[in-house]
């Protein structure tokens, strides 16, 4: 009797296992860097709300999932005074671990689990870094035009110097 109770238990913890969220995580390490260096950075999630903001480098931990079966998505921005705008994605992808499920007959893992708590994806990159490229600036507006003597203007005639003969 006892054995039939200790088997029914190990299977009704063997059938409510998740194997994603046993194997892997819902949330993960990314470490950030740019160059130059003390770069400001934002990283806004896939409905555009700010999460964060900081400068390189930094480290932190980004949500795998955003929602019942849904993989989060985030985008890093990086600014520095002097050096072009640069967004950068950052995505997440399945994780193989929860196709385990069918195999290891975990299918509270397979439909609920793992799935609400985002431990089936996982993050595709660890590192970010970003090379910025300096901006060179055209602070001039002007235009140079050609104008023949009859062209000019009468009150531009009086500032005219005659450079040769």
């Amino acid at each position: 009797m006892k054995q039939n109770i200790t088997i029914a238990l190990l299977s009704f913890i063997f059938l409510l296992t998740s194997c994603a969220s046993i194997v892997s995580k819902s949330s993960y390490p990314i470490s950030i860097n740019s160059s130059p260096s003390e770069s400001k950075i934002t990283i806004t999630n896939k409905k555009g709300v700010e999460i964060y903001r900081g400068s390189t480098p930094a480290t932190l931990k980004l949500d795998a999932g955003n929602g019942y079966f849904s993989k989060a998505h985030y985008q890093v921005k990086f600014e520095k005074e002097g050096y072009a705008t640069r967004n950068v994605p950052v995505n997440f992808k399945l994780d193989g671990w929860y196709i385990g499920n069918l195999v290891f007959g975990g299918f509270i893992g397979f439909l609920i689990v793992d799935p609400a708590s985002g431990a089936m994806f996982k993050l595709d990159t660890e590192f970010l870094n970003e090379t910025l490229e300096p901006v060179t600036a055209n602070t001039s507006n002007e235009e140079v035009k050609l104008y023949n003597l009859e062209e000019i203007p009468e009150d531009w005639k009086k500032h005219l110097v005659q450079v040769s003969k």
